[in-house]
C-alpha cells in the first residue's frame, strides 16, 4: 500500500496487486496526495484510474502510463489556480478501479416469494430460488462518484447486498408477471430457469447501468417450493389457525408412520392419519374455493368446528399412541408443536426427555386436559 509521508511528492503512482474481490483502491488511502504537473500514473490491464481533486473526478485513465498535464486534465488550472511553474505541488488522489468481470457472485431469496397457484392446494405457493451472477464496472467515474465516495477501499462484499436487492426485486416482478399475466402455474415457472435468468437480466440492466455497472450474466440454478410453507403462510397471515393445525397434524402422522417404535403405534398413527387426511382434503378444497372466489383462506366457523370434530372422532375410532412425540401431541391437542413445547418447558405438561427428544404419555395429555 502506498503511503505519503508529509510533504513527499508522488512522482509515480500505481497499484499493481489488486485483489480478486477488490473493486476500488484509493491512493493515498486517506486522499489528498501531493502531485505536480509531470507526475506519472501507471495503470495495468484490467484497471482504470480516476483522478480526483476536491471530490471532483477530473479524468479517467485506461491501461498504460500517463503523465499528468493540463492537456489531459484541462480543469486542473481552474481548480488549483494559476501555477507559478510546473513543479508547484497540488493535493489530489487517484482511485484505481478493477474493470475485470466479476463472476460467480451468489444470490438467493432470504424470504420466499409468494406466488398464486390457482386450483392446487391452498391456491398459493412459496418459492425459494438461488443462483449466480456476473458484473463488470464499465463506467469507473460514475461508479466511484455514486457508490465509493471518499472511502479508501471497496470490495465485492460492500456491494453484494445492493446487487442482490436489485436482482430479487426484478425476479419477484417477473414471477408475478408469469403467474398473473402469462397464466403460468408454479410447476411451469420452476421449469423456466433459463427464461427467468434472461428476464431478470433485462429488467435489472438499467438499475446497474445507473451506477456504472453492466450486469453480464445471471443464472437461476434452482427454484423450488419452500419446505416451511405452512409455517411461512401462517406467519404472513395467509392461513387460519384451524387449517394450520390440520397441516401440522398431517405432518405428525407422517412422522408417526416413519416411527419404528411398534406395530400398534404405527397402525394407530396410520389410522389417525387417514381420518385427519380427509379433514385436510376438505380444508384444502375449501381454501381453493375461497381463492377462486377472491376470498380469504379462513374457513367458516361451522366448517372449522365440524372439521375438528371429524378429525377427533376419526382419531378416537382408530386409537392413538400411548406415547407420543411433541408433534403427535400437538395433533392430539389440536394446537401447534410450539405450544406443546411451551407447556413442557413451563412444567404444565409432564414429559420425559430421552436423549434430545421429548416423549409424552397419553395419560399426561388427558390429565392436562382435565386440569389436574
Amino acid at each position: 500500500m502506498l503511503k505519503n509521508p508529509s510533504g513527499r511528492i508522488l512522482d509515480i503512482v500505481d497499484y499493481p496487486n489488486m485483489g480478486p474481490q477488490e473493486i476500488v483502491r484509493r491512493l493515498p488511502e486517506g486522499g489528498n496526495g501531493n502531485f505536480r504537473i509531470g507526475s506519472q500514473v501507471r495503470v495495468y490491464e484490467g484497471q482504470a484510474a480516476v483522478f480526483f481533486r476536491d471530490g471532483k473526478a477530473l479524468d479517467v485513465f485506461g491501461p498504460g502510463q500517463h503523465t499528468i498535464t493540463t492537456a489531459n486534465i484541462p480543469y486542473l488550472i481552474d481548480l488549483i489556480g494559476k501555477l507559478f511553474n510546473e513543479r508547484s505541488p497540488f493535493a489530489a488522489d487517484v482511485v484505481f478501479v478493477n474493470t475485470k468481470e466479476f463472476t460467480d457472485m451468489g444470490w438467493g431469496t432470504p424470504q420466499p416469494i409468494l406466488v398464486k397457484n390457482p386450483g392446487m392446494g391452498l391456491g398459493v405457493a412459496l418459492l425459494q430460488a438461488f443462483g449466480t451472477y456476473a458484473f463488470q464496472i464499465t463506467n469507473p467515474q460514475q461508479f466511484v462518484a455514486q457508490l465509493v465516495g471518499a472511502r479508501g477501499a471497496f470490495t465485492t462484499n460492500d456491494i453484494q447486498n445492493r446487487f442482490r436487492s436489485i436482482i430479487l426485486s426484478k425476479l419477484q416482478d417477473l414471477i408475478a408477471e408469469m403467474a398473473v399475466k402469462g397464466g403460468k402455474s408454479v410447476l411451469d415457472i420452476i421449469a423456466l430457469t433459463e427464461e427467468l435468468g434472461a428476464g431478470v437480466r433485462a429488467k435489472a440492466q438499467e438499475d446497474f447501468k445507473a451506477i456504472g455497472v453492466t450486469l453480464k450474466q445471471i443464472y437461476v440454478q434452482s427454484i423450488k417450493p419452500d419446505e416451511r410453507g405452512a409455517e411461512q403462510l401462517r406467519a404472513m397471515g395467509m392461513l387460519d389457525m384451524a387449517t394450520y393445525t390440520q397441516l401440522q397434524a398431517a405432518d405428525a402422522m407422517r412422522e408417526a408412520a416413519k416411527n419404528p417404535s411398534g406395530g400398534a403405534g404405527l397402525t394407530a398413527g396410520i389410522g389417525a392419519g387417514l381420518g385427519i387426511g380427509n379433514v385436510l382434503t376438505s380444508a384444502l378444497q375449501q381454501g381453493a374455493l375461497n381463492v377462486a372466489q377472491g376470498g380469504q383462506f379462513a374457513q367458516p366457523a361451522g366448517a372449522v368446528a365440524a372439521g375438528a370434530a371429524a378429525g377427533a372422532g376419526a382419531a378416537a375410532a382408530a386409537g392413538v399412541p400411548e406415547v407420543m412425540s411433541p408433534a403427535q401431541a400437538a395433533a392430539y391437542l389440536q394446537v401447534s408443536e410450539e405450544d406443546v413445547m411451551t407447556l413442557i418447558n413451563e412444567g404444565q405438561l409432564k414429559a420425559r426427555k430421552i436423549g434430545a427428544a421429548y416423549r409424552i404419555s397419553k395419560s399426561a395429555l388427558d390429565e392436562f386436559l382435565k386440569g389436574s
